[in-house]
Order: C-alpha cells, then structure tokens, then sequence
C-alpha cells in the first residue's frame, strides 16, 4: 500500500483555488523530506502569487533558489510587471531552458510555458507543455488547445491525464473544461464535475465560477448569477467572477456596472473590457461616419 501523501492537501487546494487555505496547510506539516519541503515551499509561494502578493514572494525567494522557487519567482516579477512588452522575464525564462538543471523542472517548464500562453504565443506553449508527461503542464496544454478551438485536441490531452490519474483534482477539473467546450448534452457533465468537487473539498471562487458556466450554458441564468454571487463574496476581486457576472446581469436584464467598475479596477487589462473598448470604439467611429 503506498504511504499517504503529505502534501496531497496543500497541492489540491492550489489547483481548486484555495489559496490560503494551501497556505495555512502547508505550515502545519512537519517530518518532510528535502524534496518535499521544496515542493511545499513551491506551492505556498505559487499561492502568495495567485494571491497578488509578488513583493513578498521576490523578497523572500532569492535570485539563485532552486529551480522551481526560481520559476516562481520570475513569475511573480512577471505579474507584477503587468502585460509589458519591455518584461525582462520571458527572455530570462527562455535562456534557463538551455540550462539542464531549470529545462528539466517541471515548475520550470510549467512557468515557462505558462508566461508563453499569456503573451499569446500558444504554439510556443503547445511545444513545452505538449509533449510532457505531468498532470500540471497537460492540463495547460488542454487550456492552450480550447483556447485555439481545437477541442479533438484536448481530449486526446485528457486522456493522457487520465492514463495518469483519472480521479487527481486536475484531472477532473480539466474534464470540465473539455465537456463545456463541448456543449450540448455534455455540459451537464460539466456541472456534476463541479458540484462533485465542491461538495468533496470545499467551494471556492474557480468552482463556483466553473458550475455557473455550465448553468449558464444550460440558460439557467438566475441559478449562474446565485453561484457567482457566492463566487464574488469569497474573493470580491476574482476578475474571471466579475466578468461572468457583468454578462450574467446583462441577460438578466439587471445593471452590469458596478461589476464592470470593480473589474476595471482588479484587472485593467481583462479581455471583457478590451472587447467593450473596442466594440464602444467602432460604435464611436461608426456614429460619428452617420453625423458627418
């Protein structure tokens, strides 16, 4: 029988986005092993960082950490950049891959990936996390794919985490992304998948969210907009919430902009407010054609 594992609490709160709760987890472990404790200490500074808190994670991580907390590190100094085409972390994360110790660090290769994904380079992201083997970096391929709209693709990627651990948390998570990808009948997979995880582990903001998608998906706004309520009242600033919530209270015929003035507030740069920029542009340009 394999020992249990002590980290399977800290790791699987990260992944259903309960961040602090991994934290406070983290700090009651005792008895690892070296190899565990660095992957303690990955997880909880991966979590300050999707908590926003960059300064610290850069003042506590030293510049020649190990690999992983190095990853960590540049990726904390690359958020708290912001979306900046002049950020030194993308060429310092390219460079390290020609180092074998950083090239052959799962955390490494995540993060690198990861930074790939966000500046747009998804083909770039497909090549580091494609052809790898970890749950982690087959989950973000299955991202990566949906984001082309290459739905084959992320099963064929879903099976993969399957053969690995079919019943891991991201396994399951990422089987919701497909099956809402999917549409139809199988968005009810979706939500059981969601409601199945929030009732084993615990609600938060990323299952909320994820169980309002597929309401959403299914018309039922009035029971989308109940869970991303609960969504917004654990976390007030989860962009991804406030987004959904914004076009929840569209179809809903209620006011949207409080929700839009908070989201503009917590991330400037989300994709809702650069498609409403640029659709209230064309709108200007072409009112302003009809005045002329």
């Amino acid at each position: 029988m394999a020992s249990p594992d002590p980290l399977f609490s800290v790791r699987n709160n990260f992944y259903l986005g309960a961040y602090q709760t991994a934290i406070s987890d983290a700090s009651s472990l005792t008895g690892l092993s070296e190899d565990q404790k660095l992957e303690r200490d990955t997880f909880v500074y991966r979590s300050y960082v999707e908590l926003g808190s960059y300064e610290m994670v850069l003042s506590e991580i030293p510049a020649d950490a190990p690999p992983p907390l190095a990853a960590v590190r540049q990726l904390a100094s690359y958020h708290k950049a912001g979306p900046s085409p002049s950020s030194p972390v993308p060429d310092a994360l390219e460079a390290g891959l020609s180092d074998g110790a950083l090239s052959s660090d799962p955390t490494y290769l995540y993060v690198t990936a990861l930074v790939r994904f966000l500046r747009g380079d998804a083909a770039g992201a497909l090549r580091l996390a494609g052809p790898a083997r970890t749950l982690e970096l087959l989950a973000l391929s299955v991202q990566v794919m949906l984001s082309l709209h290459r739905p084959d693709a992320a099963e064929r990627q879903l099976r993969a985490m399957a053969a690995i651990d079919d019943d891991a948390t991201l396994t399951q998570l990422a089987g919701a992304w497909v099956a809402l990808a999917a549409g139809g009948p199988r968005v009810r997979e979706a939500a059981s998948i969601y409601q199945e995880l929030g009732d084993r582990f615990a609600w938060t903001p990323r299952l909320h969210a994820g169980l309002a998608s597929a309401q959403a998906c299914m018309g039922r706004w009035e029971e989308a907009e109940a869970e991303l309520l609960q969504a917004v009242e654990k976390n007030p600033k989860d962009p991804d919430s406030l987004a959904n919530l914004a076009v929840v209270s569209l179809h809903l015929g209620k006011p949207a902009g409080r929700y839009l003035g908070v989201l503009k507030d917590v991330a400037p740069s989300h994709a809702l407010l650069e498609r409403r920029a640029a659709a209230e542009e064309a709108f200007d340009r072409a009112a302003s054609g009809i005045t002329a």
